[in-house]
């Protein structure tokens, strides 16, 4: 099969879209599917198999503070749009991009032809240009970003409220887009109905896939000491991640217990992490790596006892996952897909009810206190990760889907 992928932003480090757009990728290719893939800044990390397109996208936002680069290119109207919606406070990404990879299909189609386009939740205007190839389409969306909308304007003040309702404006282009998609891939149940819920799309245009975790990656054989009272968190940056509830539950515990957490990411990429430690009084118990390899975030995991992952909301959770195939006991809220990740309460992990303090510090004592319960927790943790979530699983399951359009496409 000959598949067209779209990536508006596909490095790994850029979040769960860009590991998904790597692992996929490499999954798709390992069954013997030849794989191009359309790509803005910053670019994909792939397999060599993958052709990789790399689309002549502006990447304004890297600007801050300097003079742009190539600064006639300017004078294009849609890199004009994409500067001018830039410094008015937009994100005009998705649009842009969905141009661009429109333009270069066409280019391509004419001495190669695709037998399905997948799109990774850019969802741009450039979409429904595309039908005009009577090419079979499907989309993933990893989950609905009303959700980090809701979140974020809740909880900013002032000027920011208006900022963001600005940065999100994307959104109803993309709810417009979605609609109009053959398919629609979720990566979990409760993203699927919360996303059909959300931009107002039947239940039956969606199929479920879950994302896998590289097991070869994220893996520890038990050699690497354990930091006495260690806690590992990923992520921190934004409200939606909950790490406010994680430090206050620390508080809760702090007589009992000298924890320590590790905090993947956050300063010096932001303050709003920074700003949480210092509110609470927690500078000597937390850490943070700021942005590290995955190599080292899987040391990172080796050498910590329980990984926390105090979301509001979550698509599927790439953190939980890895936690969960290095072999970690996760405490973990019962928000979004993280239930269908983790499993029951008490078989790999512990779930507590969203922004909840009071019921992370009660898991925390329990968890701390008990070495044979996080072991046993640990091992059953990977096991359900090699059982549910594998890239191999996840690749064969979203071929079906491809097979199911082009089957729809040719009665």
């Amino acid at each position: 099969m000959r598949i067209c992928l779209l990536s508006y932003r596909g490095h790994p480090f850029g979040g769960g879209q860009g590991i998904y757009i790597h692992n996929l990728s490499k999954a798709l290719v390992n069954l013997g599917h030849e794989v191009d893939l359309l790509s803005g800044n910053p670019h994909p990390v792939v397999v060599d198999a993958v052709k990789v397109h790399k689309l002549d996208s502006l990447d304004a936002y890297s600007w801050t503070g300097r003079f742009p680069p190539e600064p006639l290119r300017l004078v294009y109207p849609l890199n004009m749009y994409e500067v001018a919606s830039v410094l008015l406070g937009g994100f005009p990404e998705p649009l842009t991009f969905s141009v661009r990879a429109h333009r270069k299909l066409c280019s391509l189609v004419r001495h190669r032809r695709f037998d399905v386009i997948h799109d990774n939740q850019c969802l741009g205007y450039g979409m429904l240009l595309m039908k005009q190839f009577k090419i079979p389409m499907v989309c993933t969306i990893h989950h609905p970003v009303t959700v980090d909308r809701n979140v974020d304007i809740r909880n900013a003040k002032g000027w920011m409220k208006f900022k963001l309702y600005r940065w999100y404006s994307f959104l109803s282009m993309q709810k417009f887009v979605a609609r109009r998609m053959d398919r629609i891939l979720a990566v979990a149940e409760s993203s699927a109905n919360d996303t059909s819920k959300s931009f107002k799309i039947p239940r039956d245009r969606f199929r479920v896939v879950y994302n896998g975790i590289d097991g070869d990656l994220f893996h520890t054989n038990g050699s690497t000491p354990k930091r006495p009272n260690s806690l590992i968190v990923v992520g921190g940056y934004s409200p939606i991640k909950g790490l406010t509830h994680l430090l206050k539950a620390m508080t809760l515990v702090k007589n009992e217990m000298d924890l320590k957490l590790t905090i993947i990411g956050g300063p010096p990429d932001g303050k709003y992490s920074s700003g949480l430690v210092r509110e609470y009084g927690l500078q000597d118990s937390v850490t943070f790596t700021g942005r590290i390899s995955h190599e080292e975030l899987v040391k990172q995991y080796a050498a910590s006892q329980v990984a926390v992952i105090p979301s509001l909301y979550e698509g599927f959770g790439f953190p939980a996952g890895e936690a969960m195939a290095c072999g970690l006991p996760v405490i973990s809220s019962s928000a979004g897909a993280l239930p269908e990740v983790v499993g029951p309460d008490g078989e790999a992990g512990l779930l507590v009810p969203p922004a909840d303090a009071g019921a992370i510090a009660a898991a925390l004592k329990r968890l701390m206190a008990d070495e044979q319960l996080r072991q046993r927790m640990g091992v059953a943790a990977r096991r359900r990760v090699e059982t549910h979530f594998t890239w191999e699983q996840a690749a064969k399951k979203t071929v079906a889907v491809y097979e199911e359009l082009i089957g729809d496409a040719h009665r």
